[in-house]
């Protein structure tokens, strides 16, 4: 596949959709289901293809390639297109491939992986991530049982990257800005610690730094 198009969405945030026909059959069953997408080697534009030895992908001579887990922001069998929003954040293999992705470039990416596996009979929902977990976030919430309250916590480290969420009558959203220099994760944790759950409430956190991938 290649890269389609390249968007910037906010000044953190790139929005890149790949296409082509080897995305065909690729679709996500579960909302927040992630794709795994190959970057080539650092200040390089050509992918160097790893090998599938039944556990984990490895180059020819043996070491494992960079690698990066994302929930696709959109997935569109029909067009064969995947778009992947991508935070940009001074360095990092997914930071600098997206800054620097343009229409024509090889892409590669594997999955799905496992999704979320909503509880309908859950009494409340709390959702928390931080700016790479807005996609996720946004299929949840267009997911959960219409009538169930869920708040909702969102880390971003720039007021732009406060996008869009599905909103509804049940849904407390609240976000939180990170003060410059202050580690990523740090406000989000403090939103959540002090958070009232009520007995039975299911949770969903992702985010990187600090905040690790979390369910229960």
């Amino acid at each position: 596949m290649e890269v389609r198009r390249v968007e910037r969405l906010s000044p953190r945030l790139i929005r890149v959709t790949l296409a082509g026909p080897s995305l065909e059959g690729l679709t996500m069953e579960e909302p927040a289901a992630s794709v795994r997408l190959l970057l080539p080697p650092a200040g390089d534009h050509d992918l160097v293809m790893p090998s599938w030895n039944g556990n984990e992908f490895l180059r020819a001579d043996g070491g494992r390639p960079t690698l990066r887990t994302f929930t696709p922001a959109r997935s569109d069998p029909s067009a064969l297109e995947l778009d992947l929003e991508i935070v940009t954040h001074g360095g990092g293999a997914a930071s600098d491939w997206a800054q620097a992705a343009a229409p024509g470039d090889s892409a590669a990416v594997s999955g799905p992986g496992r999704g979320y596996v909503i509880d309908a009979r859950a009494p409340a929902f709390l959702l928390a991530g931080d700016e790479t977990a807005i996609p996720a976030i946004r299929q949840l919430l267009g997911a959960l049982p219409e009538h169930t309250p869920a708040k909702v916590y969102v880390e971003v480290a720039d007021p732009d990257g406060r996008l869009e969420l599905p909103a509804g009558k049940n849904v407390t959203l609240v976000w939180s800005d990170l003060p410059s220099g202050a580690p990523s994760g740090e406000t989000l944790v403090a939103a959540v610690a002090a958070a009232r759950l009520g007995a039975g409430t299911r949770i969903w956190a992702a985010g990187r730094g600090q905040l690790q991938p979390a369910t229960s």
